[in-house]
């Protein structure tokens, strides 16, 4: 009897908590999304992510320069540790995420608050379950993924060390991701940027005084460098955490949301799933390629991966323009503008391509503006030139299909853009293989191979969303 009065007490506080909370009015950012210019809206959305992820790249830059001051075994271990990292960063903000954004975005768009701020719970709640898995699973197995890739004596414990502190904040990260994303499929870029930007530097002055000491401060060393990220990880979930508890949030949860519910889980999931094995496929992709470059020795080894490291760079921007691209489609989606749907597609992918276009382009034809920054090395210059004259043109297709790709998120149709994703890896695969092994190939033609998986990832994509870029009726 007992059990069934305070079960009723509970249902009426929650219900009284709850009742006479107003309905939000939609926000003015998601109002834009439906009726707003679609290049303006395009890039008033992008610009602050691609702002961001600059920025993003200075600090992680100033990071490594201040852990290599502590040694070789530091500088290792970091190095060791960071795959994990970017793994846990790509799942998050753009598998992850890009489910999250798309989904909110569409609910809004059709005019389902409820269900957004359903959404927002299970997003919140699913993201703190995966960050205490991921933070398990690195406390008790992050020295034997070390060891297996072939880490040993001070930079082995050096990783671990680093990890082990790094990891405890993978919670708070997922969280601040999850809303990151909530507020961008509203159509609020800027703030989760504004955030960002600011963590970063703050982040950036506060590493040099954890991992050095000053005065009376004792430098932490190593675990420092972990201390400022997870410093920086927990201020910005509570940062990201307030506009979504403010009073009058078109998706604020009730506290009753934030366990993960079916329905939503599976939403979420469905997009997020593909487009975490598409980030493997990727990452895999650039392993093969790289186990084909490196029997030519090693000045071919170098001179590939500092050309190479200007199409990583090219990819943060290009998931600026995605990260924009996600909500505006799936809002418009949800609301039934088909028109708006191939407006938005055609201009992400005309932009993602004319950014990697004038880059590519350039590098092509004058390559040692890119090589003179990283070598003086005349061999490896020589390597690194022949990439970026055979592979750089071959950068417009990545811009395209990596923005048909976001917009396929946008959508809710990630399975068929795996099928784009694998095609590169097939080619790179079998093609590297014909090159190297069987006709026993140049170099170059590993690079022209490199060149015709990133064309087959382009027109894979354009089929795959002909229908969003108007080429088809059906």
């Amino acid at each position: 009897m007992s059990s069934v009065s305070s079960e009723t007490a509970i249902e009426r506080f929650v219900a009284a908590a709850t009742a006479d909370r107003p309905e939000p009015a939609k926000p003015r950012a998601a109002e834009a999304m439906l009726d707003g210019p679609v290049l303006p809206t395009l890039l008033r959305l992008a610009a602050p992510t691609i702002a961001l992820m600059s920025l993003q790249g200075i600090v992680s830059a100033g990071e490594t320069a201040f852990i290599g001051r502590l040694g070789p075994s530091a500088l290792a271990g970091v190095s060791l540790s960071f795959p994990l990292v970017m793994l846990m960063t790509t799942l998050s903000a753009g598998a992850y995420g890009g489910g999250v954004a798309s989904r909110v975005a569409r609910a809004l768009g059709s005019g389902k608050v409820e269900e957004a701020r359903g959404l927002t719970g299970t997003a919140l709640g699913l993201a703190a379950l995966i960050g205490v898995a991921y933070t398990l699973a690195m406390q008790l197995g992050g020295g034997a993924i070390y060891r297996a890739l072939g880490a040993s004596g001070p930079s082995l414990a050096a990783a671990v060390r680093y990890s082990d502190l790094l990891f405890l904040s993978a919670t708070p990260f997922w969280i601040f991701g999850a809303a990151a994303s909530v507020l961008r499929g509203t159509g609020n870029a800027a703030y989760p940027a504004l955030v960002g930007a600011v963590g970063g530097v703050v982040t950036l002055a506060v590493s040099p005084l954890l991992i050095f000491g000053a005065g009376l401060f004792p430098g932490l060393g190593i675990a420092g460098a972990a201390a400022a990220i997870v410093a920086y990880n927990v201020a910005a979930m509570l940062a990201l955490l307030r506009p979504l508890w403010r009073p009058g949030s078109v998706v604020r949860p009730a506290w009753s949301m934030l366990i993960p519910r079916w329905r939503h889980t599976v939403e979420i999931l469905r997009i997020a799933i593909p487009s975490g094995c598409g980030t493997i496929l990727t990452n895999a992709t650039v392993l093969v390629l790289t186990g084909f470059v490196a029997p030519f020795g090693e000045a071919a080894t170098a001179g590939y991966g500092a050309a190479g490291r200007l199409e990583y760079l090219l990819i943060p921007v290009v998931f600026g323009i995605g990260s924009a691209l996600v909500p505006l489609v799936a809002a418009n989606d949800g609301a039934g503008r088909a028109d708006r749907v191939r407006q938005f597609t055609r201009a992400g992918a005309l932009l993602g391509m004319a950014v990697c276009a004038v880059v590519g382009l350039t590098v092509a034809i004058a390559p040692q503006l890119w090589m003179g920054l990283f070598t003086t090395d005349a061999s490896v210059q020589a390597i690194g030139e022949s990439y970026l004259r055979r592979v750089g043109p071959a950068f417009p297709c990545l811009g395209l299909g990596l923005a048909l790709y976001f917009a396929s998120q946008g959508r809710g149709r990630m399975v068929p853009p795996l099928l784009a994703t694998s095609t590169r890896l097939l080619i790179s695969s079998v093609g590297g293989a014909v090159a190297v092994r069987l006709a026993g190939g140049s170099l170059d033609s590993v690079f022209h191979v490199m060149s015709a998986g990133l064309a087959a990832y382009a027109l894979i994509m354009v089929f795959v969303m002909r229908r969003e870029l108007g080429l088809s009726a059906s």
